[in-house]
């Protein structure tokens, strides 16, 4: 009983660590003012296509490497 207890409880505050450790609200794109009055694009300037492509390389290795074994 204090097994599950205590797994339960750990379980509890890994989900509502999220809600408690928020530090503040994300600046507003462009500089502030309202959305599509700058340059930036309204979901910021970030670039994504990069890191997708190499995740998406990593996943396809790792995937036809599980394969393999698999049949070997």
């Amino acid at each position: 009983m204090k097994k599950a207890l205590k797994s339960i409880l750990v379980a509890g505050l890994f989900l509502a660590l999220p809600l408690f450790s928020l530090a503040q609200t994300p600046p507003h794109p462009n500089g502030g003012g309202g959305p599509g009055s700058g340059n930036t694009p309204v979901g910021g300037g970030a670039p994504i296509g990069g890191g997708l492509i190499i995740m998406m390389v990593m996943g396809v290795a790792y995937g036809s490497k599980k394969v393999f074994r698999a049949f070997k």
